[in-house]
């Protein structure tokens, strides 16, 4: 007997349907494609890669007809052909009558985006902020739902989720929210550049969710002292077995970990991180040091 094992993931031709902007710092993009039958996922913070053409070009650039060697195939060609790799999470999706899937969102930062902007926007704000119907992408995604770019996974004994995150976790930290079911307890903290990027978050769970927003105050964004304050302060309800997820920058998220596994004494087990982004690195160059 023979048995066949599915690929977890996959490639998927996508093109845009439509944005909304949802905040200063936030738009929201959705895609649909002929492939996207086969996209499959439980949600949450279920990561994928996104490949993004250069201006210029209709389509990125991507040799996926090397099948496995697409990866050596796509870094051998010239930068400025190559097509754009950044790594987002799926904010939503949404099935057809059918059942498979018809619709998928994805959240992007914009940043330095805005006219006199400090720091340049990279090629993924660029490319999201002129997004238009029509527009094609490529997509490394789910071909089967329950698979290892999810990373929330809270024990069954979990009596308390705390979760931390900046604007470029916040569609995940939302994601999150929405699939708690009704009684959990949950301690949220969700920090933004703009008091126009908090959202209403919706979910069943019993949530006290706090937005800090780094405008209001003259504390600077590096390692977050804002949102490490904010949480040093705070109790916890006396859970006794709380699961933790954080995500964002990755020094604030080595702070955020130290704070919980260190100085709160939680189980290192229980405390799921992931740093989504690195101050001064390009998604490159932090690629290159992995």
């Amino acid at each position: 007997m023979t048995t066949a094992v599915a690929a977890a993931f996959r490639f998927f031709s996508l093109q845009v349907v439509r944005t909304r902007r949802l905040g200063p710092s936030l738009v929201r993009v959705t895609f649909t494609g002929p492939d996207l039958p086969a996209f499959h996922s439980d949600g949450r913070d279920q990561s994928l890669s996104l490949f993004l053409p250069h201006p210029g070009q209709s389509e990125p650039a991507v040799p996926v007809e090397l099948g496995d060697g697409w990866w050596q195939g796509w870094r051998e060609l010239p930068d400025d052909v190559r097509a754009v790799m950044r790594s987002y999470t799926l904010r939503a999706l949404r099935r057809d009558a059918d059942g498979r899937t018809a619709e998928i969102d994805i959240d992007f930062v914009l940043h330095g985006v805005e006219p006199g902007a400090a720091v340049a926007a990279g090629p993924a704000s660029r490319w999201a902020a002129r997004a238009g119907a029509g527009d094609k992408v490529l997509l490394i995604g789910p071909a089967i739902a329950d698979n290892r770019a999810i990373r929330f996974r809270p024990p069954a004994d979990t009596d308390l989720v705390v979760i931390w995150a900046d604007e470029t976790a916040v569609p995940a930290a939302s994601a999150i929210l929405e699939s708690l079911p009704a009684g959990t307890r949950a301690r949220v903290w969700l920090e933004v550049p703009h008091a126009g990027d908090v959202q209403e978050p919706v979910t069943a769970a019993d949530a006290e969710v706090t937005w800090l927003v780094r405008g209001a105050c003259d504390r600077p964004a590096d390692g977050s002292p804002l949102a490490l304050e904010a949480v040093r302060e705070a109790g916890l309800g006396g859970a006794r077995r709380p699961y933790v997820w954080i995500a964002g920058e990755s020094g604030c998220v080595k702070r955020m970990r130290r704070h919980f596994v260190g100085e709160r004494g939680i189980d290192r087990r229980r405390v799921t991180f992931v740093g989504y982004w690195r101050r001064g690195l390009t998604e490159e160059e932090l690629r290159e040091q992995e």
